[in-house]
């Protein structure tokens, strides 16, 4: 099983993103599974230096495209330039065509330009000028975002927060790490030295191992329990959908799988679930984003089967 190499994995990352681990290993857990990771946090915490980390230690190709206001979907999809000497038009791929594809700050772009990515994100194609062109696989977005205070932001779409396995926070660092962060450590030349722990070949095989991963008619209920919960509790406005239902089953099989065993327990569900519902519903009376402590509740309302 994994285990032993997704530590080492997570060893690695850490000596560039420094007191995260837990981060870390929710974000390799997203990747496994075959899902794309919002990263949501102040700026200057380590959303984008997580995200180069990732690609650079999974041995992919890696692109980046900073959003801003102004960007149009041909900027991240490509765009046909006719060709004076041929008399054709040639189409010039976008960034997306790469394995990743970090979207920093996402929410600066108008929602047209963040609709662009739906269908790469979803299908793992796109589909210009009447023409559909496969990309890579693996393809995983990593999309960074700012808090919605801050000026000159829009909201993501409500269909484009759908299409993001898990959202995580980095949160500041402790006063250890933040010590060793002034003192230089987890700088640029560690970033540089880091060498790749797999291939793209191994990544592919690990996506495949995970889908094997057994999910008991016992955990099954606990899941089915959780998600009927969502939909009749009176604090939440919608309750989670049967995409939002397979999201848990994907990122409980590769948290299970990632820490050695191939059947799901309740207690991955437990873990993942914060991360994987907690963009996806909202507060009944004001529409907001549910509180972090009122998601919570659901395992004290919620038993586990027996």
């Amino acid at each position: 099983m994994l285990k032993e190499p997704f530590e080492r994995i997570v060893s690695s990352i850490s000596k560039v993103v420094l007191g995260k681990q837990n981060q870390i290993r929710l974000s390799l857990a997203c990747l496994f599974a075959g899902g794309h990771l919002l990263i949501e946090d102040l700026p200057g915490i380590g959303k984008t230096t997580l995200a180069k980390v990732l690609s650079r230690c999974l041995g992919l190709d890696f692109q980046r495209v900073q959003f801003t206001s102004d960007m149009l979907p041909g900027d991240i999809l490509g765009v046909s330039v006719y060709d004076r000497n041929s008399g054709n038009f040639h189409f010039h791929p976008g960034p997306v065509f790469t394995q990743v594809l970090l979207a920093d700050e996402i929410n600066r772009a108008t929602p047209k330009t963040q609709s662009a990515l739906l269908e790469a994100m979803e299908e793992g194609q796109v589909t210009t000028e009447g023409e559909t062109r496969l990309l890579d696989r693996p393809f995983f977005v990593i999309a960074t975002q700012n808090p919605l205070e801050h000026a000159g932001t829009f909201p993501l779409p409500e269909s484009q927060m759908d299409r993001f396995l898990m959202r995580i926070a980095i949160g500041y660092p402790d006063r250890a790490a933040e010590k060793r962060i002034l003192q230089g450590a987890g700088a640029q030349r560690e970033l540089d030295a880091l060498e790749a722990s797999m291939t793209r070949t191994d990544v592919l095989d690990i996506q495949s191992r995970i889908e094997t991963v057994h999910l008991s008619d016992h955990f099954l209920d606990y899941l089915q329990d959780i998600v009927q919960y969502t939909r009749s509790a009176p604090h939440f406005h919608i309750g989670l959908s049967p995409r939002a239902g397979i999201a848990l089953s994907r990122a409980s099989r590769s948290w299970a799988y990632l820490h050695g065993r191939e059947y799901t327990i309740p207690e991955d569900l437990q873990e993942v679930l914060p991360h994987v519902a907690g963009h996806r519903l909202r507060s009944r009376t004001d529409r907001t984003e549910v509180p972090g402590k009122k998601l919570m509740e659901l395992f004290r309302e919620v038993p586990v089967p027996v």
